[in-house]
């Protein structure tokens, strides 16, 4: 089999660079808006995706919680099909070149720049506890786990643009200090997917952290669990299945016109055909249905990797290999520039 770094010097494809914390299950959203797209992506890049567990002590964690979640989160990206013999797919802390390169990358951030960060501006805001460097700095952290492998595009949400704009930045502070070391990666924009809202208020996006337990439907949650959250959407008082942009008191159908188009490949038109004369409960189960059945096979691929511990581990063991023999490189040369004495 021509291995995977074989291929990547074949091919020169661009590298795409994808992280995921392991500290929740991904929902409806996570999958529809990023994980999804991942896998689609492994047919035109190269493809390098983490378990950004590093990133997850940030926040206080229970360490035998957190080991669980990092095996059953790259069991579930192996599920929902990103391929390791296609990808590069590792538990970050594996690769301990991340955390020496945004030693380095530290000293080419400005406090200002960091400060300046939306989420930290809101979590200290709040007066949330345990406010500490890790949670200040992470960020460069960040910028380091994208530069570490010159990649390419980041697939990035509306609230990571800045994330990825300071690694931009410390990317080309450095290659001007000293000469072209970096690729500056570019945001990639994926293909058109609908915002998926929470399924108790419509008018928000669907959470991991909310409160309410029918407001999220997750990648894991059994099919008769998905069905009734489903049911028990909330629209309006109309009847018909038809989809209103301009209209907020049709956020509710909206939503779920949306969601049932992107799990089955329809269009609005076809979607409005389809129910036409049906009403509100009707459409609902069916939504919840069809979620259902998109999810059934990566549930039930889930359970058999985490039955085959043996080769989850051997599979994280040459994820980390290969991620660590493509970033070595790459951290040779920072340290070269930056003038640290190397001993061969």
């Amino acid at each position: 089999m021509v291995s995977i770094m074989e291929n990547i010097a074949e091919n020169k494809r661009k590298r795409v660079l994808s992280g995921i914390q392991p500290t929740n299950t991904p929902h409806l959203g996570n999958y529809l808006g990023a994980t999804k797209n991942w896998v689609d992506m492994q047919n035109d890049y190269d493809c390098v995706c983490f378990i950004a567990d590093l990133h997850a002590i940030t926040v206080r964690q229970e360490p035998a919680k957190l080991r669980a979640q990092t095996r059953e989160t790259y069991a579930l990206l192996m599920a929902m099909g990103i391929d390791p013999d296609r990808s590069v797919l590792f538990v970050q802390s594996h690769n301990h070149k991340h955390a020496e390169l945004a030693w380095v990358l530290s000293c080419f951030t400005q406090f200002g720049e960091l400060s300046r960060m939306t989420q930290f501006k809101d979590k200290s805001s709040k007066g949330e506890e345990n406010m500490n460097l890790g949670l200040f700095a992470y960020p460069t952290l960040q910028a380091a786990d994208i530069l570490i492998y010159n990649a390419d595009l980041v697939p990035v949400g509306a609230d990571q643009k800045q994330h990825l704009e300071l690694s931009r930045n410390i990317a080309v502070r450095f290659n001007n200090a000293y000469s072209p070391t970096f690729t500056v990666p570019e945001p990639h924009i994926v293909k058109a997917t609908a915002k998926i809202m929470s399924l108790s208020e419509p008018t928000k996006k669907m959470s991991k952290s909310d409160e309410n337990p029918n407001a999220s439907v997750f990648v894991l949650d059994e099919r008769d669990v998905i069905i009734k959250k489903f049911k028990r959407a909330v629209t309006d008082s109309g009847t018909e299945i038809v989809y209103r942009e301009d209209d907020e008191g049709k956020a509710g159908i909206n939503n779920l016109m949306g969601i049932y188009c992107a799990v089955t490949g329809s269009s609005i038109a076809d979607t409005e055909a389809e129910f036409a004369g049906r009403g509100y409960g009707d459409f609902k189960a069916s939504v919840g249905e069809a979620v259902a059945d998109t999810f059934a096979p990566i549930q039930s691929e889930f359970k058999r990797l985490m039955g085959d511990k043996a080769h989850v581990d051997a599979c994280m063991k040459s994820g980390a290999e290969r991620a660590i023999a493509l970033s070595a490189k790459t951290l040779a040369k920072v340290y070269r520039k930056v003038g640290f004495y190397g001993i061969g």
